[in-house]
């Protein structure tokens, strides 16, 4: 049977189809009914539900995680992993090389040592197998756990302190991570299968999701390359729905180095009439990052690009909502390392009451940011625009 929400975004394409630019007009969103999906707002909510499911699997558990630190909330992971393979549940880590290169090697011996299998994403050092030069800038930058095959989380949270509860001692960052029951869960599930084997991990059981069973009434996408061909399918839901806007596009993202299409789809937007608002830090944990996303902020505030800094602690989520239906919350960046280098993961919902939830965390975010006023904006220094520019040519590798 035809997704009538699909066919509901055809028809909006077409209308649209004069301002949309000709390589996204086609872009199909294949949404599917039937989830539950719960928005967790930093590691307060995110790290104990994600927890909860480990001690709760049956059958298998499936994380891939860009930074899997050995501090006390990467060690509490690691315990909750090892329980789990000694109760007999299939297992697999899939880390990223760079993401861990801090990381204490005896981690993952450990857990190994418990029964958990793991695997190394694209190895830097070259005496390890698997070493590629080439390799070295292609990055795992996913944040996904799957359970059972039937509960999948994703978003902007690594297993480190910094998202540990500043009042449990940990660094506090702002992020958020999305929690799917239902189908599409079994994306996330192929695309770690598919990443892990590319890795040459150890074969994996093939858990049965059984039955797709419907866990609720929101449709859902993920979003994400499993294959290098469709690298670009995040960025292109993006500018599709920011095209297709009619009211407003709120985006919160923590290292915002847009390229020229997303500047110029935004850029339109405001001069629609849209209500275009972005949320980026005020302070980084990659310094030279936020240098290189003031290099566009003064052509986006020109045509009336409303942009906020976050005044708390460190800001790390990569989220938006767009007219209150359209929601999106992952592991993506919009800057040139998510759109043409690094394996990533978005989860995009489909719904009004969803679409509230993400307002209102965006409205809440704002009551503790800072507008950027433009004609403040217009008088930085000389030195800090030389800065700008040089930096926004390097952000590949920043």
């Amino acid at each position: 049977m035809r997704d009538p929400q699909q066919d509901a975004g055809r028809v909006r394409v077409a209308a649209s189809a004069r301002r949309i630019p000709r390589r996204i007009r086609h872009t199909a969103e294949r949404f599917v009914s039937g989830h539950d999906v719960r928005l967790l707002r930093d590691g307060e909510q995110a790290l104990p539900a994600m927890l909860s499911a480990i001690d709760a699997a049956r059958r298998q558990v499936l994380l891939e995680m860009y930074w899997f630190a050995s501090d006390r909330v990467g060690r509490s992971f690691a315990d909750a992993l090892g329980r789990a393979a000694e109760r007999g549940v299939e297992v697999a880590v899939l880390y990223d090389s760079v993401g861990c290169w801090e990381t204490d090697p005896s981690l993952f011996e450990q857990m190994q040592a418990r029964g958990v299998k793991v695997a190394e994403y694209n190895p830097v050092l070259p005496y390890r197998r698997r070493f590629r030069l080439d390799r070295l800038t292609r990055r795992n930058h996913r944040k996904v756990l799957v359970t059972d095959a039937a509960v999948g989380f994703t978003g902007g949270i690594n297993l480190a302190a910094q998202w540990a509860p500043a009042a449990e001692g940990g660094g506090g960052w702002r992020d958020d991570m999305i929690e799917v029951q239902g189908p599409a869960v079994v994306g996330m599930l192929e695309r770690f299968r598919a990443d892990w084997a590319s890795q040459g991990g150890p074969e994996l059981t093939s858990v049965s999701h059984g039955p797709l069973r419907l866990a609720g009434s929101k449709y859902v996408r993920v979003i994400g390359p499993a294959r290098d061909s469709r690298r670009r399918e995040i960025v292109r839901a993006y500018l599709l729905n920011v095209y297709l806007a009619r009211h407003r596009v709120w985006i919160s993202n923590s290292y915002f180095v847009p390229a020229p299409a997303m500047v110029r789809a935004l850029s339109g937007a405001a001069r629609r009439g849209i209500d275009v608002r972005v949320l980026v830090p005020s302070i980084s944990d990659v310094p030279l990052m936020r240098y290189a996303s003031r290099a566009v902020w003064s052509l986006l505030l020109r045509h009336g690009v409303r942009i906020y800094e976050w005044q708390g602690s460190m800001l790390h989520s990569k989220s938006a909502v767009i007219d209150g239906v359209w929601s999106t919350i992952g592991s993506f960046n919009l800057d040139v390392r998510s759109g043409l280098l690094n394996l990533e993961t978005n989860v995009a919902v489909r719904d009004t009451a969803f679409g509230r939830v993400m307002e209102q965390s965006f409205v809440d975010d704002l009551s503790r940011s800072r507008e950027v006023d433009a004609r403040e904006f217009a008088a930085r220094s000389k030195r800090e625009r030389l800065l700008e520019a040089v930096l926004r040519q390097f952000a590949r590798v920043l």
